[in-house]
């Protein structure tokens, strides 16, 4: 039995369309004599994994599974793979990992799951994951298998809005979560990794609908714009806010937090303009609120009034969230609150999950308490420094 040929399917993936990715994936298990093979995505909570259409590549059709409960569930949550023998054969299930983000999973039947096939397996995962990733900015199929009932415009504006639920890299990662995912309407978040830094912010605009959502708009790209001229986040907070009041003349206004971690040292800065103090983690326990002297929300004309700076050590996690978490209630009227937060976030970082998959649980916590009837919109980014250990790894490799 031989590995998997990546050559070939490279040569041929410029002329592939999005519905013949599973035919391409075939084409690269045939050496596996890998056949029965399924692709399911993560909705947009993270709930429910649900099958892409393959058509004749396929001998029935493939039913949603539960993230929660079921097998793919278990690989999606856990980012292992997972065997099931059957009539004769090994059914594999691997997660499709689209680059650092888990998006996903595949399932493939091979006559035999010895270690070295289940990691070529594991392998195909993260190619299925880069072809997904590379067409879906090219076809709406992804987007719309990720869909698990209607989505509200403004949600759909936000969500196009967003980077990936997750970006990592050997020093640090990032990941952030949006609730109600298919009402969502003024929060976003963004982040990416540049040459020195992970770069952070997480944006809650006035109001509600189409309005909120192109006010926050605006604020991304602002925040975008500055962060792409190398601005200190000082100057970064006074050219969002000036394009915020520019466009709305002080009448309406954006809260928001920026924050950068520099790879190298760890050194973490943030700006806080109206919302709540970040909550930093560290062996398991939230140790502290991050405070610094808070600036105004951005768009009523205000300067920085203070950076605030916090010297990470390695594995430590930082929690940016908005108003909307903490402001939940219960049936009986009780609040979240900070204090549940912190609670609930210590015990699931207690399970030794990744940092995304204890975010996700995070926000189970946080819409279960109000039933999935929160009273506001409700984003929290999660931020983790690896530090040096995480570039010996690299480097090892």
């Amino acid at each position: 039995m031989g590995s998997p040929d990546y050559a070939a399917a490279l040569d041929l993936v410029a002329d592939v369309g999005p519905a013949e990715i599973a035919v391409l994936l075939l084409g690269v298990a045939a050496p596996l004599a890998g056949r029965e093979i399924g692709l399911y995505l993560a909705d947009f909570q993270g709930v429910v994994l649900q099958p892409l259409p393959l058509g004749p590549v396929h001998a029935h059709r493939l039913e949603d599974e539960d993230v929660a409960s079921s097998m793919a569930g278990r690989v999606f949550r856990t980012g292992e793979p997972l065997v099931a023998q059957r009539d004769g054969a090994a059914r594999v299930w691997v997660p499709l990992v689209e680059r650092g983000e888990r998006t996903g999973v595949v399932v493939l039947t091979v006559p035999e799951a010895t270690d070295a096939v289940v990691a070529d397996c594991v392998r195909l995962g993260r190619f299925a994951g880069l072809l997904v990733r590379s067409f879906a900015r090219s076809t709406d199929l992804m987007h719309l298998r990720r869909r698990r009932r209607s989505m509200t415009l403004p949600a759909g504006m936000q969500w196009d809005l967003l980077p990936p639920l997750t970006v990592r890299c050997a020093q640090a990662l990032a990941c952030g979560r949006l609730e109600p995912a298919y009402e969502i309407a003024g929060d976003a978040f963004d982040y990416v990794i540049n040459e020195r830094y992970l770069h952070a912010a997480v944006l809650d605009g006035m109001g509600h609908g189409v309005e909120s959502t192109l006010m926050t708009t605006l604020a991304v790209g602002a925040y975008r714009h500055a962060r792409r001229s190398g601005e200190p986040l000082d100057q970064t907070y006074t050219g969002v806010d000036h394009a915020v009041t520019q466009h709305y003349h002080g009448e309406a206004f954006v809260t928001g937090a920026f924050a950068r971690v520099e790879l190298a040292s760890g050194v973490l800065e943030w700006v806080n303009a109206g919302h709540p103090a970040p909550l930093l983690l560290r062996d398991h326990r939230v140790i502290k609120e991050l405070r610094c002297e808070p600036s105004l929300p951005l768009g009523l004309g205000g300067t920085c009034r203070g950076v605030g700076r916090e010297a990470l050590e390695p594995g430590d996690c930082v929690l940016v969230f908005t108003d909307g978490v903490i402001e939940g209630r219960s049936h009986d009227g009780a609040e979240f609150g900070v204090e549940r937060l912190v609670d609930a976030w210590q015990r699931r970082a207690a399970s030794e999950d990744q940092p995304d998959e204890v975010l996700r649980r995070l926000v189970d916590d946080v819409t279960s308490f109000s039933a999935g009837k929160l009273r506001d919109d409700a984003s929290l980014v999660l931020l983790s420094w690896n530090g040096a250990a995480g570039t010996r790894a690299l480097s090892a490799g």
